[in-house]
């Protein structure tokens, strides 16, 4: 015979069961519901990262394209200075015709018809070459002897009794020298006021001044433009 207090506990315990299957029916009609609706926020999700990911394949497509063309204007803009640079260096080197503001000399013969005496075809080396260094040191920037013109690396010096610049020599007057200055009065002035036209007369050569011109013509050097003691740096590659 049961007694109440095992009637009791069997109630009990068959609530607990009856609880445990009831909770475990209502989970098995639900998964499906819950399952499908998880997916499609899944598919939303990766609908939405797909579109990120194409947005940014765009940006970095276009960032490449922008970076693409900074690239070529950096090294156009390179070729660019390149060739400016290269232009200013054959100016520098007398490689190019100048024009700009300046004056022109002429040196000519100072003897009349009752001169007696040995008559002289050419100007000294050294009469010249300190002509010269006046020209320069009242802001020559370019200069031309008989249309020859004057570089770093050209010389002046007497070869058998004749004047030469580099190899050409100067045999017939007058000869014409002209300078391109940034101040062509003040040059003018200058020379004026010096006493190097009383060297030449020295030499019974007559040198005349002209009046400071706006446009001054002096043709590139014509010769070989030879480099000495120079070698190539190495490229830093640190």
């Amino acid at each position: 015979m049961l007694t109440r207090k095992t009637i009791w506990h069997f109630t009990f315990v068959s609530l607990i069961i009856g609880f445990m299957l009831a909770i475990q029916f209502q989970t098995s009609q639900e998964p499906d519901v819950r399952d499908t609706r998880d997916i499609w926020e899944i598919r939303r999700d990766l609908q939405k990262e797909q579109e990120l990911h194409k947005q940014l394949l765009n940006e970095i497509r276009k960032y490449e394209e922008t970076l693409e063309q900074y690239e070529q204007q950096r090294s156009e803009n390179k070729g660019a200075i390149l060739r400016q640079t290269v232009e200013e260096l054959k100016k520098e080197a007398g490689l190019t015709e100048v024009v700009g503001e300046g004056i022109v000399l002429y040196i000519e013969q100072m003897y009349d018809e009752s001169y007696v005496g040995p008559v002289s075809d050419t100007i000294s080396a050294d009469l010249l070459r300190r002509l010269i260094n006046e020209l320069n040191m009242y802001g020559a920037e370019h200069i031309s002897i008989a249309d020859q013109r004057l570089v770093n690396t050209t010389v002046i010096r007497d070869i058998n009794g004749v004047t030469k610049v580099d190899s050409y020599p100067l045999r017939s007057f007058p000869i014409e020298i002209k300078v391109i200055t940034p101040d062509a009065e003040k040059m003018y002035n200058r020379l004026k006021a010096s006493t190097i036209a009383d060297d030449f007369a020295l030499e019974n050569l007559l040198l005349t001044v002209s009046e400071p011109q706006q446009r001054v013509v002096i043709s590139p050097y014509d010769g070989t433009v030879r480099v000495k003691r120079m070698e190539a740096v190495e490229e830093d590659r640190r």
